[in-house]
């Protein structure tokens, strides 16, 4: 029995932010049913394609089920409204206002459906004066301040590699929808969620906010640096990069013995964190000068020896690959529609020292039609 078991979710979403979302709550048990448009969800179209099956789709829409409605067709958008109307849960991804236009919005239900948890994630939010404006995950890097403090100083703007303002839209959203369910199993009301992407986005920017406030100045761009710890940042080794993270006196001092100079512990522009990270641009070449005698391997070993905490540049086929991961179970077999037997990272949280199973592959378009209608007809029926 998993946390949300008996709790129904209809999905009214395509690409990132909405099905991450959807797929939390259908990981935590969910009945998460995805309402597709007749060509269906765009990111079904991103490769890599499997045998026509898109990897990306399926690594975003594990454990539920599809019925693929025209929306503005009449008998269509009458089922829809039956979905809604037997869930607990709705989510959505549409621009404000095109679930109103099409008699799918909050408003349309919330009076005879007060329990109803309705979750709208956008851009920008449901209302204000750029409410009305689109946005994808690289324009709200940029518009959010991520991009500003992403890359190297005075290089060209970079987006993080990972979707950060899709995902962490998707992630305040189901933890809000899941704090939501419980005022309504305590006897409360359901209510309208708005999350926006650009909010998501500053929330978890929480000390680059916290650094503006405080000083009136623009966090800067430090590339692996951090802007009160040093080091913590990338080496240059003899053969490649490693990171390290010494953030306090003791794991400094284990450093300078790993390199073999207990003299920078009497260095007046290292002697404090503070001082560390003022000074970290002269600090890191000393380090690097030291580092550049011996490859990546050997400082890994080093560092693992002495306690300080440190890790490799992995690519994803070496992470994914890394024993932790295999221990923890995160790396699940699924099977597409197309037939092809393949892999997915499953969700990352353990509960009572288990793994979340999986327990539905990902859907075909339209896949679940038949008896999500049957389900529905029953229902209406009692």
């Amino acid at each position: 029995m998993l946390p949300l078991a008996g709790i129904k979710v209809i999905e009214f979403c395509q690409v990132a932010a909405g099905p991450f979302c959807g797929m939390l709550l259908a990981d935590m048990g969910a009945d998460v049913i995805k309402v597709e448009p007749p060509e269906g969800d765009m990111l079904r179209q991103w490769p890599p394609i499997s045998k026509g099956y898109s990897e990306n789709f399926a690594s975003l829409n594990r454990n539920k089920r599809s019925i693929a409605l025209d929306l503005k067709n009449t008998d269509d958008k009458a089922l829809a409204q039956g979905l809604i109307r037997s869930a607990d849960v709705v989510i959505e991804n549409n621009r404000p206002g095109v679930m109103d236009r099409l008699g799918l919005g909050y408003a349309a239900f919330r009076d005879e459906y007060p329990r109803l948890v309705y979750c709208s994630i956008s851009a920008f939010g449901q209302s204000g004066p750029r409410s009305g404006e689109g946005g994808f995950d690289v324009t709200v890097q940029a518009m959010s301040g991520i991009m500003s403090v992403t890359g190297e100083p005075g290089g060209a703007p970079v987006k993080c590699g990972v979707p950060v303002s899709d995902f962490a839209a998707g992630l305040y959203g189901a933890f809000a929808i899941a704090a939501k369910l419980r005022e309504v199993q305590a006897g409360g009301r359901g209510g309208h969620i708005d999350v926006s992407m650009l909010g998501a986005s500053l929330g978890i920017a929480a000390l680059q906010t916290s650094e503006f406030f405080g000083t009136g100045r623009d966090p800067q761009k430090l590339g692996s640096a951090h802007p009160r710890n040093a080091p913590y940042q990338a080496f240059k080794a003899q053969d490649g990069y490693f990171v390290i993270a010494a953030g306090n006196d003791r794991l400094w001092q284990a450093v300078c013995e790993v390199v073999a100079r207990p003299d920078l512990l009497a260095d007046p522009r290292f002697a404090t964190t503070s001082l560390r990270a003022q000074n970290q641009a002269a600090l890191k070449a000393l380090l690097e000068a030291a580092f550049a005698r011996h490859p990546v391997d050997h400082w890994i070993v080093a560092f693992a020896a002495a306690g300080v905490p440190h890790g490799r540049i992995n690519a994803y086929s070496q992470v994914l690959d890394d024993p932790q991961v295999a221990h923890m179970g995160w790396v699940q077999p699924i099977t597409l529609p197309s037939g092809v037997a393949t892999r997915t990272f499953g969700f990352p949280v353990r509960l009572d020292g288990k793994t979340l199973p999986l327990r539905q592959d990902p859907p075909a378009l339209d896949g679940d039609r038949e008896h999500v209608r049957a389900e529905l007809t029953t229902k209406n029926a009692r």
